[in-house]
């Protein structure tokens, strides 16, 4: 196990943090971590590795958003919304630090749904919305994940 290995072990592992924890752009972290891998091997071999980290890592993006936004327009939650409640957890982030982002968002998609529906209908527009960023979260991890372990996979094979 080589240094750079290790390293770039080390950058898929904050990359994965990064998704369950929206702070650092987690799978661009990890795709990054494996182009880097790919270049310093420069083998056909670690080429084909990232083509697959790669294709993992595009597919899920296009159906972490694809999926949750059908369910968002399902249950009739506009994407002012959602641009309301990330405007508020930004803020939140700032005002407590991590943990704000995890009380701002809901709270904001909470505030914007009591607006728009009033309070009676804003909760059950709340719980939906964060089932949705949920799913989207879940999709992206499990992505990584797999260009993850292609990684590693490379790594032992190569």
């Amino acid at each position: 196990m080589t240094l750079t290995n290790i390293l770039v072990g080390v950058a898929i592992a904050v990359g994965l943090l990064g998704i369950v924890v929206p702070v650092l752009p987690g799978s661009l972290l990890v795709l990054g971590a494996v182009l880097t891998w790919a270049v310093l091997m420069g083998t056909p071999g670690a080429w084909v590795v990232f083509a697959v980290a790669a294709t993992f890592i595009v597919a899920g993006t296009v159906v972490k958003f694809l999926v949750p936004g059908r369910r968002l327009q399902t249950a009739g939650v506009p994407s002012s919304t959602l641009w309301f409640g990330a405007a508020l957890g930004i803020v939140g982030f700032f005002v407590i630090p991590v943990v704000g982002l995890f009380l701002g968002f809901p709270l904001g998609v909470y505030l914007a749904e009591y607006r728009r529906l009033g309070p009676e209908r804003a909760w059950p527009a709340t719980v939906g919305a964060l089932k949705a960023v949920g799913l989207s979260i879940l999709i992206e991890l499990v992505a990584a994940v797999l260009a993850a372990l292609t990684w590693v996979v490379g790594l032992l094979v190569l």
